[in-house]
C-alpha cells in the first residue's frame, strides 16, 4: 500500500464534495474513514496521482478491489467499471427511488459488481433522501 501525502488526500476529498464517488454516500454518514482509490490499481500499472485517485466509502474500495472490468449482466460482455475521473455518474446511473440503477454497460456493471442495491444500503439511503441529504 502506498503513502498518499496529506495534500494529495485533500485534494481528493475536496473534490468529491466529502461523497464516495462511486455510491455518493456521504463521508460524515459512516464511521469508518473513506480510503483514497487508485481507480487503477498499483498492481495493474496505476500511479499516485491525482488523476488516479478518487475518495471511496471502504465498502466500495473493498468491493471494487484491483477490478478494472466486470461482466456486464445484461449483454455478458467484459465490461469496464465506472471510472471517476473520466465518467460522469449521471450519464452511466439513475437514482430510482432509493435504487442505484444502472442506464449503461458501464453502470450495469459497477452496481453489480459493486453490490449496490443491498437491502441495507438502499434503506440507508432511503433515509437520507426523505431527509434530503442525498444525492
Amino acid at each position: 500500500m502506498t503513502y498518499i501525502p496529506v495534500s494529495l488526500r485533500r485534494i481528493v476529498s475536496e473534490r468529491s464534495g466529502d461523497r464516495c464517488e462511486y455510491c455518493l454516500r456521504p463521508q460524515w454518514t459512516s464511521v469508518l474513514t473513506y480510503e483514497v482509490d487508485h481507480i487503477i490499481a498499483e498492481s495493474h500499472g496505476g500511479d499516485t496521482v491525482e488523476e488516479n485517485l478518487c475518495l471511496a466509502c471502504p465498502r466500495c474500495n473493498r468491493l471494487k478491489g484491483s477490478n478494472l472490468s466486470s461482466i456486464d449482466p445484461v449483454t455478458k460482455d467484459i465490461t469496464p467499471l465506472f471510472n471517476p475521473r473520466k465518467d460522469v455518474w449521471r450519464e452511466h446511473f439513475l437514482l430510482d427511488g432509493a435504487l442505484i440503477a444502472g442506464k449503461t454497460n458501464i453502470g450495469r456493471t459497477t452496481v453489480r459488481l459493486f453490490n449496490l442495491n443491498t437491502p441495507e444500503e438502499v434503506s440507508l439511503r432511503r433515509e437520507w433522501i426523505d431527509l434530503g441529504i442525498y444525492p
